[in-house]
């Protein structure tokens, strides 16, 4: 049951997306909102995403977040949260991305998850996603949380769209099949320099087992992932800090990589 009302969520949804679309920081949610619970943070989430649709944005899938488990344990939970994703925020591979569209942003490498087939909950298993994909890329998530210096609690970070920023997938498209997604070694570079190293296991044992996770909850709400959603299973590397002249590139091994430059 929220705790908010609808106005209190309306313009939580409106303070939070104002901060992103304008580029401004903002201390967390939960100062003036103590109570607030999870069900309220996505009904916040929800009301952003549906402020984004009536401008004629479309949602394309959505992002994984909290998918480490020493992450979830450092945070108290027992399972991942999710954003959404708008094609808005779909960067294009190894185009140039200006900063001054973020706040403070950071990278990460991950990998996506395109679909055929729509995925629907509860009992969604890692066979069922794996069956549903049409195919895998490598990709870099851009996160950028609204709040002021990256502190926030689970909560705000819910209704802050789970820091989703913008996205870019590599021009390489690989089927799963044959793949051993848990073993895939990643690696993040930024400027030529490899700074973080990983495998696919570091999400939650296996990618898809992220995916099924958010098929999931998504049913808690009725909802289910469409054919076509395109999902960022969780990263794979810590969020890097980039900066004006840096250039990310992640390298997933047997799936091609994926680049972006900053300017």
């Amino acid at each position: 049951m929220t705790t908010l009302s609808k106005e209190q969520i309306e313009g939580l949804a409106e303070h939070l997306e104002s901060a992103q679309l304008q580029c401004f920081d903002v201390t967390k949610i939960t100062d003036e909102h103590p109570a607030m619970d999870f069900e309220d943070a996505y009904a916040v989430q929800k009301v952003i995403q549906q402020r984004k649709l009536e401008r004629g944005d479309q949602l394309i899938g959505y992002k994984m977040g909290l998918t480490s488990r020493a992450k979830m344990e450092q945070m108290g939970v027992d399972s991942p949260v999710y954003g959404f994703l708008m094609s808005s925020f779909e960067v294009q591979e190894s185009s140039a991305v200006p900063v001054s569209r973020f706040i403070h942003p950071r990278v990460e490498a991950e990998i996506a998850f395109v679909l055929k087939d729509e995925l629907s909950g509860p009992g969604c298993t890692v066979a069922k996603v794996l069956s549903a994909t049409d195919f895998v890329m490598p990709s870099i998530e851009i996160i950028d949380s609204r709040y002021r210096d990256f502190k926030f609690d689970l909560t705000s970070v819910i209704a802050d769209n789970a820091s989703s920023s913008a996205f870019v997938t590599g021009s390489t498209v690989v089927p799963v099949a044959g793949l051993d997604l848990g073993t895939v070694g990643v690696v993040l570079e930024i400027n030529g320099e490899v700074v973080e190293v990983g495998a696919g296991a570091a999400v939650l044992g296996h990618p898809a087992n992220s995916i099924a996770q958010l098929v999931n909850m998504l049913a808690e709400t009725g909802e289910s992932l469409p054919a076509g959603s395109l999902v960022l299973s969780g990263a794979i590397t810590a969020a890097l800090p980039v900066k004006a002249g840096d250039c990310a590139t992640v390298r997933a091994h047997g799936m091609g990589s994926a680049t972006v430059r900053f300017v």
